[in-house]
């Protein structure tokens, strides 16, 4: 799940990582507007300071139309609904600072570099030798040497501010199952190191173990934009089939099993859509929000759950809270069991919902409803 940048800063300064002070604004909300301060897009796209996405006022008329200009923007097309508005930083240096996962030695990686507050993806590309990348072994930590190696290659001299500053981003990323904590720019003021920006990604599938931090996240986003926030969107896979049966499984495997059958059973699917392995009651939610806007007209919709990590109950209170807000016509047809499997059927009948036990049977009769069979 990525974070605005004024959520990861929450974090930052939970975590005791110096911010600078600032305040979201929305459209129907100005209290938190000041200057001189920089007025700053809150997406979760990158690039918003070449499209206009950051300003810095000087005064507070420059503040009002920087809110104006900004808020009516769409960043590759994100429209934006909130900005941050942060005092200006007296900036002596500014570096680069990430730590992330190498996929290929699966491993956590920092990253630095004294060419902060550039395109970081350009300096890799024509000037590699600009980025200091150093592994971190998962059973030693983020060792002494390799803090001091990061001091040494910026140049920075206060080795024991350093040092906290750069092992309170470790812990954060630790603690919170990031993927990705980023700073760009990290920048050296008159009072010491300062996060001027803060692009923060948590791992999807820790939601089980971070729940409290997921929906106190998810529910900021949302509260700023509404319908249009698309929870772990992005854990979705969505292919269009020339069918009129909807299919939604929790994942692959058992997406390509449900496709033959439907097969197999005289029937034709009209997409396969699964939802990415750990799941949650919002995903299961945009899962039918992608089937029914993806394929208008479709006959049936059969839904496909085994329950091992997931929850039987948190995908039946994404399917009932779906159906109450957009009733349909349609037939469906659940399919459901594993963990929590009794309390999620309880859901399902509470809601006047069928559910199945038998795959098969689930299969045959969304094949059935989609032919026009009762």
């Amino acid at each position: 799940m990525k974070l605005y940048e004024f959520q990861g800063k929450a974090l930052f300064r939970e975590a005791g990582i110096p911010v600078p002070k600032g305040a979201v604004v929305t459209a129907s909300d100005r209290e938190g507007l000041f200057a001189p301060s920089a007025v700053k897009a809150q997406v979760l796209s990158g690039g918003r300071g070449k499209a206009g996405g950051v300003v810095l006022a000087d005064t507070p008329d420059d503040a009002a139309k920087a809110a104006d200009a900004i808020l009516s923007m769409e960043l590759k097309g994100e429209p934006v609904k909130a900005l941050l508005v942060e005092e200006k930083a007296n900036i002596v240096a500014e570096y680069y600072l990430a730590v992330t996962f190498d996929g290929e030695a699966r491993t956590p990686l920092f990253m630095a570099s004294a060419s902060g507050g550039m395109d970081i993806e350009s300096v890799a590309e024509h000037s590699p030798e600009k980025i200091l990348k150093l592994p971190v072994d998962p059973l030693w930590g983020l060792t002494d040497y390799k803090i001091r190696a990061m001091a040494d290659f910026l140049g920075y001299e206060d080795r024991k501010e350093f040092d906290g500053f750069v092992r309170k981003v470790w812990k954060l990323f630790r603690e919170k199952d990031a993927v990705l904590v980023e700073i760009n720019p990290l920048v050296v003021t008159d009072k010491g190191l300062l996060a001027l920006d803060a692009k923060v990604e948590i791992d999807d599938d820790a939601r089980p173990r971070r729940k409290q931090l997921f929906e106190a996240m998810l529910s900021e986003q949302r509260s700023l934009a509404g319908a249009e926030a698309e929870a772990d969107h992005g854990t979705i896979t969505y292919v269009p089939l020339e069918g009129d049966i909807g299919l939604i499984s929790d994942g692959a495997g058992t997406g390509m099993l449900t496709l033959d059958l439907i097969r197999d059973m005289g029937g034709e699917a009209a997409d396969f859509c699964e939802m990415g392995g750990l799941t949650s009651p919002e995903v299961m939610y945009d899962a039918m929000k992608e089937v029914f806007s993806g394929k208008p007209g479709i006959k049936s919709l059969l839904v496909v759950l085994i329950g091992g990590f997931n929850r039987m109950d948190e995908m039946a209170e994404g399917i009932v809270r779906y159906l109450r807000e957009h009733p349909v016509s349609i037939p469906l047809v659940v399919r459901l069991c594993g963990t929590m499997e009794e309390e999620g059927k309880t859901i399902m009948k509470e809601a006047g919902l069928p559910v199945y036990d038998d795959l098969r049977t689930a299969v045959a009769d969304a094949v059935r409803f989609a032919a026009g069979g009762e």
